[in-house]
């Protein structure tokens, strides 16, 4: 059983708003704050380096923690800036040339799709989308039939940023691990709200980030390289730390994922990125996709009783990222109109997911994503609420 009235007491803004932008960014809960506030005292005190010294067990112990979490190992892990920044290095790692083809999806976020136009536009590599079946899900048949010996990557979105759809990863990490190619997956959205564990899945990369619903604080991603796939990838950049200069014309690339890092960087937002999945972890990642179904499904449900409201959702089992349009309101006005009521949502663009969206004819849709800290009469609020908006 979930303490959900501990829960929400480790969350002090939910005691005034109903806060159902956590794909987005979530809500930190207390501790993920409190590890913050207490580096950034220390650095104050002692100075950056020598409060990195004295916080060393602590700050190594996050690989530890995210390596769990994804049923990894603490040397696949490495520590990045965002989930952007952790899907770039993975990807500008692979070498494609002229006819080289990238196999991707529908739903495919535009962060990712932009770099797949960058790389084909540079070395000729082609950008293949596989369709999607009638459910909305990528159609693992069709990913099938198209893989041939010139498929040098397959790289997917796990759960888009819109649409509730949830592909079906591990299924394309099967068809993939039988045919030797390497696979990239975007977990961005999925990790923090639904069990992910890399064996199971199949990928060869991940990327994620903290701020949405990990609930870790902005500035903090990660990515996991599975070991086998480590040896066969250079980072795009690399410093003293990625790869020790150890002559004078030589240099020799980490063997552990942390190739992938910069000496620099924020020990205080690492800090909090750990207490963040410590957080998600003691709480238990079935326990939280179970409640994110329950909140998402009873929205779903409500939204479907509202004459106006059409949900923009695909998928079989769709998770916690409900979108939707109200006839007659623009999406900001939505998000602007609930915001004045006390209730956080967010709006989707077109052009983050483009060809979903142009396929599906889609104008921007608001974006209502609850997380485990939510509660059932905030999501009756939330319907209240836009039943108020449309004619009856």
């Amino acid at each position: 059983m979930m303490d959900i009235d501990r829960i929400r007491a480790d969350t002090p803004a939910a005691s005034r708003l109903a806060y159902l932008h956590n794909a987005g960014a979530a809500l930190m809960p207390v501790p993920v704050v409190a590890a913050m506030k207490r580096h950034i005292a220390l650095e104050s005190e002692i100075g950056g380096y020598a409060a990195a010294d004295r916080e060393a067990d602590r700050l190594e112990a996050v690989y530890g923690s995210v390596a769990r979490l994804l049923n990894a190992a603490p040397d696949e892990i490495a520590l990045v800036e965002n989930a952007t920044v952790a899907w770039q290095m993975a990807f500008y790692a692979l070498e494609f040339r002229k006819g080289d083809r990238i196999l991707t999806a529908e739903a495919e976020y535009a962060a990712n799709y932009v770099a797949f136009l960058q790389v084909a536009k540079r070395t000729g590599a082609v950008i293949d989308v596989v369709p999607s079946d009638a459910s909305g899900e990528l159609d693992v048949h069709a990913l099938e039939r198209m893989i041939d010996e010139r498929v040098k990557l397959i790289a997917i979105t796990w759960v888009p940023t819109n649409g509730g759809l949830v592909n079906p990863a591990a299924t394309i990490g099967k068809i993939a691990r039988a045919r030797g190619i390497p696979y990239l997956l975007d977990a961005c959205q999925a990790v923090g709200q639904m069990a992910v564990d890399v064996e199971a899945i199949g990928c060869d990369m991940l990327s994620a980030t903290g701020r949405k619903f990990l609930r870790g604080p902005r500035g903090t991603g990660f990515l996991y390289v599975r070991r086998a796939m480590l040896q066969r990838l250079e980072p795009p950049m690399i410093d003293h730390f990625a790869a020790p200069w150890v002559s004078r014309d030589e240099y020799q690339l980490r063997d552990d994922a942390r190739r992938f890092e910069t000496w620099e960087n924020n020990y205080t937002a690492r800090l909090g990125l750990g207490a963040a999945v410590d957080y998600a972890l003691d709480i238990g990642m079935g326990p939280i996709e179970q409640r994110c179904r329950l909140l998402a499904s009873r929205l779903r449900g409500g939204l479907a009783a509202i004459r106006g409201v059409t949900i923009r959702d695909l998928g079989r089992a769709p998770g916690a990222i409900v979108s939707f349009t109200v006839e007659g309101h623009e999406a900001d006005a939505i998000v602007s109109s609930a915001a004045a009521a006390g209730i956080t949502i967010g709006a989707s663009d077109p052009s983050s997911t483009r060809i979903d969206a142009e396929m599906r004819a889609l104008p921007p849709v608001v974006r209502a994503s609850p997380h485990y800290y939510n509660t059932e009469a905030e999501i009756d609020r939330l319907i209240g609420h836009l039943a108020g908006l449309t004619p009856r």
